[in-house]
Formats: structure tokens, sequence, C-alpha cells
């Protein structure tokens, strides 16, 4: 990490918690994010096309593989396994910070199968198998935030399970996944004795893809009014979101959840690496940075922000700004709903590309075995 330490200070300073997106067994076994946790990273995210890279990437995996292929299970299975041993190792690693932030931080995210996103009691059944299977108290399951991933949300909290809600695109499946997570707790509750404090979830918004697409969007009209938007969308899109959060976890009903114990559902900025390269590294880290969120970063952009990241709040600093850029996209022409029904239809259809060949790369590698 670099000298300046300013990833260290996010969530003293300014109650951020920097998670780190990115797992493979290395991190382990070097000791690396034993290193990075004591930094300052506060937990961790993985997805499918993580597992990819880090499978496919390395021999790290063989010797298990191996072992796992003598007992001729099905490739799926040896998978989950793989997976599992790496999330295993992560929980312990975080588990130091679980117990020091009494659960509200510490937790290791790993995504369900993505071929369930648009298959609710398939999510909810998978969603509590993992849960089962891994069994570590600071372990967060993934629910992609489809329209037929919101009842399982509901279940799982109302289960008193951990929940990281990814791939958001829209403030309006945004205040539909908050829904899910109250009503799920409201549903806890109903049983005097249910510990409300002990359920943890955060709900992903996913930040650059959004500046992708528009950005894309605006360069085909290509108006001076229109080219002026580039790259503010996914900014202005988390800042509201971020009001939205505050509004919904206040009041009278939130109130009654939170004199049991309950924790916010803490908004989640996740692909947050930089991905135009005329826009400064650390955009959409400095400008999402205020309390009771969490940034996702993957590592180039974990250390870009250490070595030069600006540690200040700006995640509700000019709001008018960004509801003047919010409303200024539809009228030079840029439909945001049918930009986040494509984003999430590309999401889900990106990690089950990454699953499905990863199944497919370790068949390959098993036919290779004596």
């Amino acid at each position: 990490m670099a000298d300046n330490h300013n990833i260290a200070a996010l969530y003293p300073e300014l109650e951020q918690s920097p998670w780190l997106d990115n797992l493979k067994r290395d991190y382990v076994t070097s000791g690396k994010l034993v290193e990075i946790r004591d930094s300052g990273v506060r937990g961790l995210t993985s997805n499918p096309s993580i597992f990819q890279k880090a499978i496919q990437g390395s021999a790290d995996y063989d010797v298990q593989f191996a072992e796992l292929r003598a007992r001729q299970r099905p490739i799926i299975e040896d998978y989950w396994s793989l997976v599992i041993r790496d999330i295993h190792s992560a929980c312990d690693v975080f588990s130091k910070v679980y117990d020091q932030s009494h659960g509200t931080d510490g937790f290791v995210s790993v995504e369900v199968d993505p071929g369930l996103a648009h298959d609710g009691p398939g999510t909810e059944d998978a969603a509590r198998k993992l849960h089962e299977r891994v069994d570590r108290r600071n372990l967060m399951v993934k629910i992609p935030g489809t329209e037929e991933g919101l009842i399982p949300i509901e279940q799982m909290i109302a289960e008193g399970r951990n929940i990281n809600v990814t791939l958001i695109f829209s403030l309006d499946r945004y205040a539909k996944v908050i829904e899910a997570y109250i009503s799920g707790l409201e549903r806890l509750a109903a049983d005097s004795n249910a510990d409300l404090s002990q359920v943890a979830s955060v709900a992903s918004f996913f930040i650059s893809r959004v500046d992708t697409e528009v950005d894309n969007r605006l360069d085909a009209i290509g108006s001076d009014a229109a080219l002026a938007l580039r790259g503010k969308a996914a900014v202005a899109q988390g800042k509201i979101a971020y009001q939205l959060f505050l509004k919904a976890f206040t009041g009278t009903r939130w109130e009654a959840l939170a004199a049991r114990g309950a924790q916010v559902q803490r908004p989640l900025w996740a692909s947050t690496s930089t991905k135009n390269a005329d826009y400064p590294d650390t955009l959409y880290v400095d400008e999402l940075i205020g309390p009771h969120t969490v940034n996702t970063l993957p590592e180039n952009t974990l250390e870009a922000f250490d070595d030069h990241g600006a540690l200040a709040r700006r995640v509700d600093a000019d709001f008018d700004q960004a509801e003047a850029v919010w409303a200024a996209l539809p009228q030079q022409g840029v439909d945001m709903d049918d930009v986040a029904a494509q984003l999430e239809r590309e999401g889900v259809t990106s990690f089950q590309q990454a699953f499905n060949e990863l199944l497919t790369a370790l068949t390959e590698k098993a036919a290779t075995l004596p």
C-alpha cells in the first residue's frame, strides 16, 4: 500500500468502510490478505468473474482440484468446494474486524449461481444452502437485485441471514431493495427473541458501468449539451441514492426496528475502478465518501486512492448539481430506465458467462488428470 494511508483513515475519519473487490488463494497463503486488512480494509467482495480469473489464472488450486476429482462428483460441486475454501479463509481473516465492529463490518461476500438471477425460488434455495454450507457469521451471500430477487432478499433477511444485494443500477429498484430489507426485518422482529443486531445487509450500486453506457449514448447524441454531461451520471445517481438511503432509514417505521438493534442497510459502491482514462482514477471513490457507506475497490483503485485520493466527505455535497444532472439526462435523450435495464442484463450475462466458462475449463482440466 502507499505511504499516504488514506485507506486507513476512511473509516475512523469519515465512516466509510473500504472493502477489497478481489479474492484469490495466494492472497491467503502468502499472508497478503492479512496485510490488506491491517491497512484499513474492512471487508471483501467476490463474484463469478473474480473466481474465474483466480482459478484459471494460477496453479494454486490444482492440488485441491485433483483431490476433489478423485471423489468423482459433479464438476459444479468441485467448483463450490474450491470457492468455499477461499471464502472460509477470507472469513477467518476478517473475523477480527467483525468482532471489533460488533458485527457491523468484516464481511466476506460470495454470490449464488448467477444462472438463478431470474429464478426467485431457485435463488432463495441456493442462498439458504450457501449460508448453511459456508457457516460463517461474517458471510454475506450475494443475491442479484433483479425483480425476481426481491422476494428471496426479503425472505433471507426474515431468516436472519446477511445479504449483499448486488447488480443495482436504478433508483426505482433500489427503493424496492430497501423495502425488501425493512419488510424482512419486520418479519424477523415478530419473534420477540430475535436479535436484529446480528443481521447485516448492503445494497450494491454498480457505479462506473453507468457512466460507460451513458457516455456512449451522450456521444451518439453529440450535441454540446449532451457532451457536457459525460462522466457525471454515475456520481449523480449515487448521490441521489444516498439521499434515498437517509430518508428510508429515519421515521417511526425504522425507529421501531432500530430500537430492537437493527442495522441500516448500507449503500455499497461497486464497480468503482475508472473505465475512462480521461477521468481521474479515483473519481468513483472521491465523490462518494460519506457515513454509513461501503466502497469495494479492486486492488489498483485501492492503491491509487491510498496514494492520491481526496479524503473528504463528498457523498452529500453538491446535491443540487447531482439533481440537475439527473434531470438533464432525459432532456438530452438518455432514457435512464433503459440504461438500467440494459446494464442489469449485461451484468447478469457477464457473471453467467464467467461461471459457465470456469465450469467448462474445470471440465477440460479434469480430463487431463491421471
